[in-house]
């Protein structure tokens, strides 16, 4: 989409410049001129860049799915500074190494935990000196308590040998389809998203400098990755953006998803079983995409969504611009 769109805009451009050039071609002979036509005709290829894991990785010993979402360039051109804004997975089984690091050279000034009061009391977070624990669960309680979309806790737990045996059915192919449109249309949900980004903003209001914020979930790629879509849209990133950041996550968990998946189809599974497999291991783009064109369906647009649903004004996002953007 964003090749086409700079193609068309290159053809314009050149159009431009070849009519002004019979109508004035003294302005040729000027080296700015000329500069300033060279560089609006290719930026669009040449700023374009296509981040990796690797690249966006922090690196830390025993995290899954650690990254900084540092060096993004937004829809106006400005990139998010480095080494504020972190997202992975939960921190149980951080090594001493992640926990100097996250301490000392992020300066983590808050960690939300968007998990589940059952996760986190099977799974809690270690120490990290300095930092504030804010614990925002992001599925609603009493909805998934009384749902028939509801699936066991053992099912997370161990949940490659759950797939493996259940991707078939049903209800757990129903769940992992409509995992993203539940959350994001849920009421509960989307108050504790507008809570996050409230916390966050308080860095900016007390003009704190050179703290960080690390959000996660288990596994650093559903509840978190919405969390992040939430944040880059406050930030002013394309959607383009927003889904390329989402995606990554599946550079982390490909390979697990795979070898999965290979063993399904050894029992005769279907590309729905490889699909749901993809949703629960790695994350799904194509159920990404249909929830957030539900959002632009129910509510107009996303800047709708963040403004009128997530409670972020625009006097909230230029605070927020301002303090993580360069």
């Amino acid at each position: 989409m964003y090749k086409i769109r700079a193609k068309i805009i290159k053809i314009i451009l050149i159009t431009a410049i070849l009519f002004l050039f019979f109508l004035f071609p003294f302005y040729f002979f000027d080296s700015d001129f000329i500069f300033s036509f060279i560089y609006t005709t290719f930026a669009f290829d040449l700023e374009k860049h296509h981040y990796t894991y690797s690249e966006q990785s922090i690196h830390l010993d025993n995290v899954p799915n650690a990254r900084d979402i540092g060096g993004y360039r937004m829809a106006d051109g400005r990139t998010i500074k480095h080494g504020l804004l972190l997202r992975g997975g939960y921190l149980k089984d951080a090594s001493e190494n992640d926990v100097r690091r996250l301490s000392e050279e992020y300066k983590l000034a808050y960690i939300f935990d968007f998990r589940t009061e059952g996760e986190v009391r099977h799974v809690p977070d270690c120490f990290i000196p300095g930092a504030q624990n804010v614990w925002m669960p992001t599925i609603d309680p009493e909805t998934e308590k009384f749902s028939d979309m509801h699936l066991p806790p053992e099912a997370y737990r161990t949940l490659n040998t759950f797939l493996y045996k259940n991707s078939s059915d049903p209800l757990v192919q129903t769940v992992a389809s409509e995992m993203y449109p539940n959350l994001v249309h849920n009421e509960y949900t989307q108050l504790q998203y507008a809570a996050f980004l409230q916390t966050i903003l308080k860095l900016p209001k007390a003009n704190v400098k050179g703290r960080g914020v690390f959000w996660h979930c288990s596994q650093g790629k559903d509840r978190t990755g919405l969390g992040s879509a939430f944040l880059l849209m406050a930030l002013g990133a394309d959607f383009d953006m927003v889904l390329e950041d989402f995606a990554l996550s599946n550079e982390f968990y490909q390979a697990e998803v795979d070898a999965l998946n290979e063993k399904i189809a050894a029992r005769g599974g279907t590309q729905t079983d490889f699909d749901t497999v993809q949703a629960f291991v790695g994350v799904s783009e194509k159920n990404f995409i249909r929830a957030f064109d539900e959002i632009r369906e129910r509510y107009g647009s996303l800047e709708n969504y963040v403004d009128d649903i997530l409670l972020f004004s625009d006097t909230d996002k230029a605070l927020l611009r301002d303090y993580y953007l360069e």
